[in-house]
């Protein structure tokens, strides 16, 4: 795709560069963070004219479908495009976005040098002030490859919590997604840590894309800075922008809207400082060596205590009679977390919620993490989706009836393979 959109098209007279463009700067005097010097380093494909006229910025992303970057990022490529070395300095600057599995373009920035240094001037310059001066601290999945990761204060151990042991392997993040992913096919799981593109078909399926609108929406609603309960007055026009959900879906998720808003869980919040929607929980576990990963959809704070809600929809009334760790491995490393009193707070009134919205109504279960059955269960539900994974070197497919609806089958020669044998 990329070969035939640039060699034949309205780009083909441009020659990419296999050294990057850097921009350097040296301070004058004093610096109040004591550089003596600033670089910044363009990534992506880059590509100019012969006479250097024209320096173009080609970023490859797997599909449009996202929003587009932040201005700030545009303004700090604007400025190395513009001043960045080698070369001679360019009277045009062009920076686009080029998908991968389709061919389309979307144009950033397109206009003249001395455009693209006042672009930088009016958002760029503040954003990479904000990217030097943060002292914040972001754990997440770049966490496993960090060489100050047993030294960092905002990663909180949790040794034996996946309840394997390291033997030197080597470091890696794993989620309940992970392990849900590994549990259908090995392979399955490797190919989506490589990120590969994935199919529409699959990932934006008008079920699943009802699911997350609906968690965009509840998400929306609770991040007010003064909370209040939902209601049962959902708009008609729910849908939030960057969802396309067929008229089926949408009048069905209305439906389970006003269902959630018997169970909102704002009834039991006071102000924000007792919520958090959609947290990060990065843990590091380092009898297993692995970084562990999850999102509640909310953590709420009860009397002291935080509970740690779950919402799924369905489009039908019928429960699975699967054992609900089971179904719902992500409540099992809840409650191991919170039998850890791993969350802080009070213990007294900790418990997991999983609320789930039919057509009939909301229906919430609570589970006590403090059980000993509960705990037992929790420990030999994550163990099942984790012991595997973590021994595996080979990763080897299991084709069969799942390589349909496999995000990431288009990849796989065996999933190929079933697909003709079938």
């Amino acid at each position: 795709m990329y070969d035939a959109a640039f060699r034949t098209g309205p780009h083909s007279d441009l020659v990419e560069r296999s050294e990057p463009w850097t921009y350097r700067y040296q301070p004058s005097g004093p610096d109040p963070r004591a550089a003596r010097e600033y670089r910044l380093r363009l990534w992506g494909r880059c590509a100019c004219s012969p006479d250097g006229a024209t320096r173009e910025l080609r970023l490859p992303v797997h599909t449009l479908h996202r929003a587009r970057p932040p201005m700030g990022f545009i303004a700090a490529a604007a400025l190395v495009l513009a001043e960045g070395a080698p070369g001679p300095a360019p009277e045009r600057l062009r920076i686009i976005e080029f998908a991968l599995l389709d061919g389309r373009m979307r144009t950033l920035f397109d206009d003249t040098r001395e455009a693209g240094l006042a672009l930088y001037r009016e958002h760029g310059r503040s954003a990479l002030s904000a990217v030097l001066d943060s002292q914040e601290y972001r754990p997440g999945a770049s966490c496993a490859g960090c060489r100050y990761l047993s030294v960092c204060p905002a990663l909180r151990k949790a040794p034996g919590l996946l309840g394997v042991e390291g033997d030197r392997r080597p470091r890696r993040t794993w989620s309940v997604t992970n392990g849900r992913s590994y549990r259908i096919c090995p392979a399955r799981d490797h190919m989506r840590r490589l990120h590969l593109p994935t199919a529409d078909a699959v990932e934006r399926d008008p079920t699943a894309e009802r699911g997350r609108a609906l968690h965009a929406y509840l998400a929306e609603q609770h991040s007010h800075r003064f909370p209040l309960p939902c209601t049962t007055e959902v708009p008609e026009q729910w849908v939030p922008d960057g969802f396309d959900l067929p008229e089926g879906e949408r009048v069905l998720g209305r439906r389970l809207l006003r269902a959630h808003a018997v169970v909102c869980p704002l009834r039991c919040v006071r102000d924000g400082t007792d919520l958090r929607i959609e947290p990060r929980v990065v843990r590091y576990d380092c009898t297993a060596d692995v970084v562990v990963l999850a999102t509640p959809d909310l953590l709420y704070r009860d009397e002291g205590s935080w509970i740690w809600r779950e919402t799924k929809t369905s489009a039908r009334d019928r429960r699975p009679s699967r054992s609900l760790f089971r179904r719902y491995p992500q409540l099992a490393l809840a409650a191991l977390l919170l039998a850890r009193g791993d969350l802080g707070g009070e213990p007294t009134r900790s418990r997991i919620e999983l609320e789930v919205l039919g057509p009939s109504g909301a229906d919430l279960e609570i589970v006590d993490p403090f059980t000993a059955a509960t705990r037992a269960d929790a420990e030999q539900n994550l163990r099942d989706l984790v012991t595997e994974w973590h021994a595996d070197d080979v990763y080897t497919p299991s084709p069969g009836p799942s390589c349909v609806r496999c995000e990431v089958a288009r990849w796989c020669p065996s999933a190929q393979s079933a697909e003709q044998a079938a």
